[in-house]
This record gives structure tokens, sequence and C-alpha cells, in this order.
């Protein structure tokens, strides 16, 4: 069993298990986590999602053994592909979908890891938590969108310092840095990604999946192109039913309450 799930109201703990987190990204892993967390997605009475590892790890990228025997082999092209292809899609879902999904980063994070605790929508780490790229002294480039999502927390430069120093950073360093949001103790680590997957969570669907778009999108548009992308959004979240609670709600002086 690679993962754990367990249902907390409306937040569902997905815990990766101690075996996997230490090398979680071997195809049926990764095959496994993508499974979950997309059924998760699926699931509309879950707000909220909150990803951590076991023990010293939260998620430590490849198993590198297996690097070394499918070089040996002559397979190591494909079995990257593989595992990208597996990877890639599953972060494009997470960066769109409504679900709040929280990395609770206890320990190291590290290659793939890394991009998958940076593809979340807020990372809270533990003291003991380690951000580490782990590509360069494995003569690789970066991926697991660690070159996109990276910088739009921490900026182009410290970004490339990152990867060009193979810097390691504790999990103050990367709050300092914006990295991470939240620092907080080991013991009280996921009951504070719960609740902020909570808080986050209970916003109006559209509302969650809109700003994700719209976010990503900014850096990238021109802003005539972000206002036709806001205007699309808008008029088709005006003509929901948590758009008539929103308005109801504030004409009755009344917290809503989205379904």
């Amino acid at each position: 069993m690679v993962l754990e799930v367990e249902r907390r109201d409306s937040v569902a703990v997905v815990t990766i298990s101690a075996e996997a987190a230490r090398n979680a990204f071997d195809s049926d892993s990764m095959s496994e986590i993508s499974s979950t967390l997309n059924d998760l997605m699926d699931d509309s009475s879950i707000r909220g999602i909150v990803l951590t590892g076991t023990g010293r790890f939260f998620c430590a990228g490849a198993d590198i053994e297996e690097f070394q025997r499918s070089i040996e082999d002559g397979r190591i092209g494909p079995l990257v592909d593989d595992l990208t292809s597996i990877l890639h899609p599953l972060q494009i879902r997470m960066r769109t979908d409504p679900t709040i999904i929280v990395a609770a980063v206890n320990g190291a994070a590290a290659g793939g890891g890394l991009g998958l605790a940076l593809a979340c929508d807020a990372r809270v780490a533990s003291p003991d938590a380690k951000l580490a790229a782990a590509f360069f002294k494995l003569g690789l480039s970066p991926d697991g969108g660690s070159t996109w999502l990276l910088p739009r927390l921490v900026g182009n430069q410290t970004a490339r310092q990152f990867f060009f120093n193979d810097e390691t950073w504790t999990g103050e360093e990367a709050l300092e840095k914006g990295a991470v949001d939240k620092v907080a103790p080991q013991d009280e680590l996921i009951d504070c990604a719960v609740q902020l997957a909570s808080d986050w969570g209970r916003w109006s669907k559209m509302s969650r999946s809109g700003t994700k778009q719209l976010l990503d999108a900014s850096t990238s548009t021109f802003f005539q192109t972000q206002l036709e992308f806001e205007q699309a959004l808008i008029i088709a979240a005006s003509q929901t039913d948590e758009f008539a609670e929103g308005v109801a709600a504030f004409l009755e002086k009344r917290e809503p309450v989205f379904d």
C-alpha cells in the first residue's frame, strides 16, 4: 500500500507510506498517487486534500537504483517518459481543479517530490522539512514543473540560485523565501494543513477553480487577454446557484453556505 487516506469532514488526508516516500517515483507508486488524487478530486464532497509523507520524507523523488538498472538495460528513456507522463497530467489537474490541495511537508521533498509539493495550492512545512531540486548532481535538468512553479513563488533569480547552487532549504528558509506558506511543529503539521485546506475550501467551486486558473495565467498573458479570461469565467460563475446564494447571503447579512 503506497497511500493511506483519512477523511476529516470535507478534507482528505493522503499519507505516502514510508517506503514510497523514500522512492515514490517508480511507475507503480506514481500510478497509485495519481489515481488516488484524481479519484478524490472527482468526489464533489471533498473540498480539500492534504498530501503528506512519513518519517523523514515527504517525497524524495525517483528510485535511483531503478535508474541504474534502466541505464544498464537500455530503457532509461522510456522509464523517464513513463514517469513524467504520469506526473505531469496530475499536476495540470491539481493547478486547475477546484479542490484545494495543501502539501504538509514533513521531511525531504526532492526532485519530482518537490514538484509535487510546489504544484499544491499551499505548503505547510515542519522545521524538519528539506526542499531540494536534486537534479544537477544526477546530470539532469529539472522536472516536475519546478522551473515554472518555483519562480512564481520566490522570483526568477532566487530560483536560479536554488538550482545552480544545488541548494537545500529548511522549512524556515523556504518560508523566508516564499516557497512555503507556514511553518508548524511536526506534531501540529497535519492539523494546520487541514485547517488551511478547510478554510480555503469553504468558497464556491467557481471561485476556487477560476482563481487558480487566472493566477497561473496572469504571468504569461497580456493584460487584455487576462481581462478576456476573467470576463469569460465571471460570466460563467454569475449563472451558478452558488452566485445566487452569495447574493442572497450578502443581502441577508449572513455568511454564504456553498454546497
